[in-house]
């Protein structure tokens, strides 16, 4: 799970940077293959949330292929009951195929004022007792430092008050 967060963080970056300037998230689908390389996919028009989405059969069932992959896409969740735009954040490490990790990155839309990013939250932890947690959460911050401008963005508008 330390490789599927690693792509997670830096794509989670892009996807900051996208909505950054009050852009739709177009959900995306990225993936390690064999040979340590990044692909991404997006998916133009899916409903990502639809339980017969293309986007989310594809991580399922890995049509792809691949060792890991993210399927990140925008949704909301609740904090301290206030709903909030949050970009959604979907793992997966094939090796153990039913180990999943969702992540959440609340935002601030740049409509409400200035654009924030607020604290990632943990929503789902299953089958993962062979990870350690800070060791994943740790590689998608390293992940999101590799994306240059996502994670200077991501810097730049932090507010951990949420």
């Amino acid at each position: 799970m330390i490789n599927a967060s690693r792509l997670a963080g830096f794509f989670a970056a892009h996807a900051v940077r996208c909505v950054s300037d009050g852009d739709t998230l177009i959900p995306m689908l990225a993936y390690l293959v064999g040979d340590g390389g990044r692909m991404m996919e997006r998916y133009v028009g899916e409903n990502v949330g639809a339980s017969d989405s293309v986007a989310r059969r594809k991580l399922e069932s890995n049509a792809m292929n691949a060792e890991d992959a993210a399927l990140l896409y925008d949704g909301r969740i609740t904090i301290a009951e206030q709903k909030i735009d949050a970009i959604i954040i979907e793992m997966r490490a094939y090796f153990l195929p039913e180990s999943e990790v969702v992540i959440a990155v609340p935002y601030t839309p740049k409509g409400n004022g200035n654009f924030r990013v607020h604290r990632p939250k943990l929503l789902a932890w299953k089958n993962c007792d062979d990870f350690d947690s800070s060791a994943v959460l740790q590689s998608f911050f390293d992940g999101v430092d590799e994306h240059e401008e996502g994670s200077k963005i991501w810097n730049e508008c932090l507010d951990e008050s949420k």
